[in-house]
Parts: C-alpha cells; sequence; structure tokens
C-alpha cells in the first residue's frame, strides 16, 4: 500500500475508534433504555470498521482524545441528538473516501451502508427532549429578537440616553418574556388537553420564557457598557445576528436543515423591524420634540 494511501486509511482507522468511544461513553450515561442499546449497537458497528481497517493496515491507533472529549462534551451540553448529527456529518466526508476504496477492498461497501443507516435511520429514532421543546425555543428567540431589536432600535433615537435605554428595556424584555411563556403554557394546555402534542405545558412555558428572557439579557447589556448610544446600538445588533446564527446552526444540524436560508430569513425580519423602529423612534423624536 502506498504511502498516502495508507496515511487516509490510517486516519480512518483513528476516526472509527474515536467514534467507538464517543458512542460507548455516551451509552453508559444514557438512562433511556432506547436511546442506549441504538448507542451500543452504533458502538459495535464502529469497532467492526475499526478491526477492517486495522487487519489492513497492520497498525494499532489510538482514538483522538481531543475529538472523543470534544463530541462528549458537546453531545452533554448541547443534547444528545444535536452532538451526534454532528459528529455523523464528519462522518459524511469519510464516506466519499469510503467509496473510492470499494473497488480495491469489497468489504467497503458494507461500512458504507452502515454509515449511510447510521445518519438516515438510527440517529432519526433518537428521541430528545431538547428538541421537542425547540418550537417553544424558538417562540421565545424569534419574539425576544424582533420586539427587542425593535424596541432598542426605537428607544435609542427617542431618547438617546443608554441607561435610561437599558433599564426600559429590561422592563419591556422581562414584561414581555412573562407575557410570552403565559400565552405559551396556554396554547400548550390546549395541544395537551386535545392530545394534538407531548409537550407538557409548563415546561414549555418555561423553555419560552427562559430563551425570551436570556435573549432579553443578551441584547441589553451593550447599552449598560457603552455610554455612546449609536455604539450601544451597533454592538446590540451584532449580539442579534451571532444569537441567530448560535441558534440556526444549532437548529440545522440538529434537524438536518440548511443554515443559511433559515439563518438569512430570521435576521432579515430582525433588521427589518429594527430599522423601522428606528425610523418610528426618529420621527417620535422630532414630532414630540424629545430631549432627554
Amino acid at each position: 500500500m502506498e504511502d498516502k494511501l495508507l496515511k487516509s486509511v490510517l486516519k480512518a482507522q483513528r476516526n472509527e475508534i474515536t467514534e467507538h468511544h464517543v458512542y460507548r461513553r455516551l451509552a453508559g450515561r444514557t438512562k433511556d433504555e432506547h436511546n442506549r442499546k441504538i448507542l451500543e449497537k452504533i458502538a459495535g458497528d464502529e469497532m467492526r470498521h475499526h478491526k477492517f481497517w486495522k487487519s489492513i493496515t497492520k497498525k494499532t491507533v489510538e482514538p483522538n482524545r481531543f475529538q472523543l472529549h470534544l463530541y462528549y462534551f458537546v453531545s452533554v451540553v448541547f443534547g444528545l441528538l444535536f452532538g451526534l448529527k454532528l459528529m455523523e456529518k464528519g462522518e459524511g466526508l469519510a464516506i466519499d473516501f469510503y467509496k473510492k476504496l470499494t473497488k480495491k477492498y469489497p468489504e467497503v461497501k458494507k461500512i458504507v451502508l452502515d454509515e449511510q443507516r447510521h445518519e438516515k435511520q438510527v440517529l432519526d429514532m433518537i428521541s430528545e427532549q431538547k428538541l421537542e421543546y425547540a418550537s417553544s425555543i424558538v417562540l421565545g428567540l424569534n419574539d425576544a429578537l424582533v420586539e427587542l431589536t425593535g424596541a432598542l432600535a426605537g428607544l435609542t433615537l427617542a431618547l438617546q440616553n443608554s441607561n435610561i435605554i437599558a433599564i426600559s428595556g429590561v422592563i419591556i424584555g422581562f414584561a414581555a418574556s412573562l407575557s410570552m411563556a403565559a400565552s405559551e403554557y396556554l396554547s400548550s394546555k390546549e395541544d395537551h388537553e386535545a392530545h394534538l402534542g407531548v409537550k407538557t405545558p409548563l415546561k414549555s412555558a418555561l423553555f419560552t420564557g427562559t430563551a425570551y428572557i436570556i435573549t432579553v439579557i443578551l441584547l441589553v447589556i451593550p447599552f449598560f457598557l457603552f455610554s455612546n448610544v449609536f455604539t450601544a446600538l451597533a454592538v446590540m445588533l451584532g449580539v442579534a445576528i451571532f444569537i441567530i446564527a448560535a441558534y440556526t446552526i444549532y437548529i440545522t444540524v440538529a434537524k438536518s436543515q440548511r443554515f443559511w436560508p433559515r439563518f438569512i430569513e430570521m435576521a432579515l425580519i430582525s433588521l427589518t423591524v429594527a430599522a423601522i423602529s428606528f425610523g418610528v423612534g426618529w420621527m417620535i423624536r422630532i414630532l414630540f420634540g424629545i430631549d432627554v
């Protein structure tokens, strides 16, 4: 085997043993029996793949400790399905490499099928609370981003006092978060009573309210940090874009969706509302002669 090919096969061998350990560790901490069996099955597949490559290279490789700890950490913090989907995205490149070796090693076809099954069938079977309540989180995030970016942009030009804007934003945001949580509670309660959903009303309300208030805090902080209101506004808009990007990455990875269409849609809505509100704030300042 030529050196370049050997290097690539050793990399594949190391990836398989690394993923075996990730799946095995996650299976050990998973309480749900259904999910644990899935993870143990995938771990067994990855070990079998590793042994196949080892039979070709005749070499022993250690797992990539950094990747092992990274994927485990991400799965624990951001959710099991998110971590596994993220890891499976990396396997997409491995599948392309494996397909090139099928002529030389026909057994690789079975590995390719296993990897495709992991992503398209097995991982889709994993149920997880964090994704079941994703719609509640989206509701809190979307409303907070749209309402607060608009409100803070309007207040910036109308008041032009960072402390007053910040305090006003906190009051508006806190009241709105309670209102949104209450609305989500009532909506989820109706669905729950009509057997239209599996989400419990209280948890739905908590997810919505928490997502809202966290977003409010992040958007208001720049007005406490910068005395120049326009600098604070620019930083606030940057924070809003960051929040949109972070959540879009999470939901598109977990649900196997495209990033850019969803990100652009959310960003355009928030920025458009902010621009309109900024204009309204300017008109109010002129019409009423506000000078704070």
